[in-house]
């Protein structure tokens, strides 16, 4: 119920003041009495609430997914370094498009171009650290593989950005900061499609998951095919941080927070509980975070990595305080 509410409140929200009844007939098939309150619902703020919706879903499901395998609270859906790959690969792009026939660059540039950089990006580093996971039997051990391919990205990134220009730096900066609009209906539809494929593969890894919450030998005496199900895990990651990062840029936190904000507020490790209310938490908190980036009231719009993060970050800080205090 929370979560429609804020999808209702996130469309009305906006530079344009739209009354709320306007919004509704649009959703459910009528036509608003403008045709510029028409155009803005359908293809600008309607988008983006959905592609806000998908982002705290798949991040937060896939931030669970990577604790969970790790046994690190500190683990992310970015650890395996996609999020640095999906860098790179805009950055070689956008940084490097200087040295590209203009023809090419024209086409690299466009959105579907920056998106395909980033997902080939993400696939790269993806490959790599499949092909190393099936070599190590250490979990542990592809964790700092991950790490260290994000270095190396990330040090290619700060290679780019050193010899560029102020206009390429300033568009790159603008990609990382995250943005969710501007998505077309073909590019959600996309994105619904690579999200739901990911959490699928989330929903059946629920009864390895709990296995795993006592260690790899305990999942295995329990009959577990533990480097099938790790594969399974990494790839469900991969998907949803991969294809998320392409269409909307790095977000900040989500991932990293919202699994503990739900086992803060349920209590319990059962993944049964936890899958579900990450699942929920994540879109919620999103779309306030989105509410809170259209400055309403203003033309202002912030960006919604620094949002997530400044919003995100005194909850959960105040979530462990309460249970510290709680316990004590």
């Amino acid at each position: 119920m929370g979560l429609c509410f804020l999808f209702v409140i996130n469309i009305s929200l906006g530079s344009v003041s739209i009354p709320v009844k306007e919004i509704f007939t649009s959703l459910f098939g009528g036509n608003a009495t403008k045709d510029t309150w028409e155009y803005i619902i359908i293809n600008y703020r309607l988008p983006k609430a959905i592609a806000a919706v998908l982002v705290g879903m798949g991040l937060s499901i896939s931030g669970l997914l990577m604790q969970t395998l790790f046994r690190n609270p500190l683990a992310g859906p970015y650890v395996l370094g996609l999020s640095s790959g999906a860098s790179l690969g805009v950055a070689m792009v956008i940084l490097g498009a200087a040295f590209l026939p203009p023809f090419i660059a024209s086409v690299l540039l466009s959105s579907y171009g920056i998106v395909l950089a980033s997902s080939l990006g993400s696939f790269f580093v993806l490959l790599a650290v499949l092909a190393v996971s099936q070599r190590l039997r250490d979990t542990m051990a592809i964790l700092i593989v991950g790490l260290m391919f994000g270095s190396l990205t990330s040090a290619i990134v700060g290679t780019l950005t050193y010899f560029s220009t102020a206009e390429q730096l300033q568009k790159f900066t603008f990609w990382s900061l995250g943005n969710l609009g501007n998505l077309s209906w073909t590019a959600i539809l996309i994105l619904t499609i690579c999200t739901a494929i990911g959490l699928l593969m989330g929903i059946f890894s629920i009864k390895p998951l709990n296995a795993l919450l006592l260690g790899e030998n305990y999942a295995k005496s329990l009959g577990l095919n533990y480097k099938k199900a790790r594969l399974v895990i990494i790839f469900a990651t991969s998907i949803l941080a991969g294809s998320i990062t392409a269409f909307v840029g790095p977000i900040a936190f989500i991932g990293l927070a919202v699994p503990h904000i739900a086992k803060l507020v349920f209590q319990t490790s059962n993944h049964n509980i936890l899958f579900w209310s990450t699942l929920v938490f994540g879109a919620i908190i999103m779309l306030i975070c989105d509410i809170i980036s259209q400055a309403p009231g203003s033309d202002i719009t912030l960006p919604i990595n620094a949002v997530t993060s400044i919003f995100g970050a005194p909850i959960v800080i105040w979530l462990l305080v309460r249970k510290r205090k709680m316990m004590a």
